[in-house]
């Protein structure tokens, strides 16, 4: 078995983080609601991660992605709204939710929720049903939260970043689709002695990226794959803007790790591996390239959105399908890991 990491955003959080979320302060707020700061759209937080950077690091969550890619782990990431995670199976019959729904967007079979209708949902002025839910069937994934409430979350560990030379990773999502607040989010946790690192898709205007960049110590940067028609069918996009922003990059002299999800039957044969390769070869501040095993822990994600998922039945890879993978990489003299 591979380790779960890389690609995978584990379903479990630490207690305390899970407890602080349900708390007054982390409800839902309008966008433009708190002008003192920058606000902004946060999914999730992961602590203790060692996977998306240096160290012991916080990982935060921003909501939103220009990309559609079809194996997304994350696809509660991918809207730019707060959405309604719905898991049928730990509905235990109480009918608070329904209840407090004030647009009866919730539908029952035998007295457990079943179905929201996402078209009446009233999110995210509403968030009721949430609030009342005693069994976490009805989960609301986005919270609009301040750059200092992001701070002070990420701020619990930082003896943990001291002792391991970890930090914060910005990801998503793509943490570009929120310009402002990333700046601004980047910046302040500089100004804290932080160190930072950015996980894209590299879908960003230039001036945006660029500007960002002077509060980001490291960029994880994605490859779906080299082709842009191949690229385009699987994520929606095509790549050109991307590999010109990549290049631009390593232009700044800041390090960066390409990342590429290995996905089976999309970019796993032997020439997109070869020009993947060739291509993170040929920069200068490129440490080391990534590959991030394909597996199906996001796929109930999708099923809790009430989305189909286009993957259903697609096997990983095995380990020897994978090592391979990485010893064609090799070849062309960049350094490769498994999994980040």
């Amino acid at each position: 078995m591979w380790p779960v990491r890389g690609l995978l955003r584990p379903s479990h959080r630490l207690p305390g983080l899970n407890a602080g979320w349900r708390s007054s302060r982390f409800q839902l707020y309008q966008p433009d609601a708190r002008r003192d700061e920058p606000v902004g759209l946060i999914s999730d937080f992961q602590r203790f991660s060692v996977h998306d950077g240096p160290g012991i690091r916080t990982i935060v969550f921003l909501k939103g992605c220009p990309l559609h890619c079809v194996w997304c782990q994350n696809p509660e990431t991918i809207s730019h709204l707060p959405e309604i995670m719905l898991v049928p199976n730990n509905c235990i019959g109480c009918g608070k939710c329904l209840e407090a729904c004030p647009n009866s967007c919730t539908s029952c079979s035998d007295g457990r929720v079943q179905a929201v209708s996402r078209r009446r949902c009233l999110l995210p002025e509403c968030g009721n049903c949430q609030r009342v839910r005693y069994a976490n069937a009805i989960n609301i994934c986005g919270r609009y939260l301040t750059v200092g409430e992001v701070l002070e979350e990420l701020e619990r560990d930082l003896e943990f970043y001291c002792h391991t030379g970890g930090g914060v990773t910005f990801s998503g999502g793509e943490p570009f689709a929120q310009p402002r607040f990333l700046d601004t989010l980047a910046r302040r946790a500089k100004e804290r002695k932080l160190h930072t690192a950015v996980e894209t898709c590299g879908y960003v205007q230039w001036e945006i990226l660029r500007r960002v960049m002077e509060s980001i110590d490291i960029v994880l940067f994605d490859i779906k794959h080299m082709d842009g028609k191949r690229h385009r069918q699987g994520t929606g996009v095509s790549n050109d803007l991307i590999l010109v922003n990549l290049k631009r990059l390593d232009a700044l002299g800041i390090p960066i790790r390409v990342r590429l999800p290995l996905v089976p039957g999309f970019n796993d044969n032997e020439e997109n591996i070869q020009a993947t390769a060739a291509f993170a070869a040929g920069l200068e501040n490129v440490q080391a390239l990534d590959i991030l095993p394909y597996h199906r822990m996001g796929e109930p994600k999708w099923g809790q959105l009430e989305k189909p998922y286009e993957l259903h039945g697609v096997a990983p890879h095995d380990r020897e399908e994978v090592l391979a993978c990485a010893d064609i990489a090799r070849e062309y003299g960049v350094e490769v890991t498994v999994g980040g």
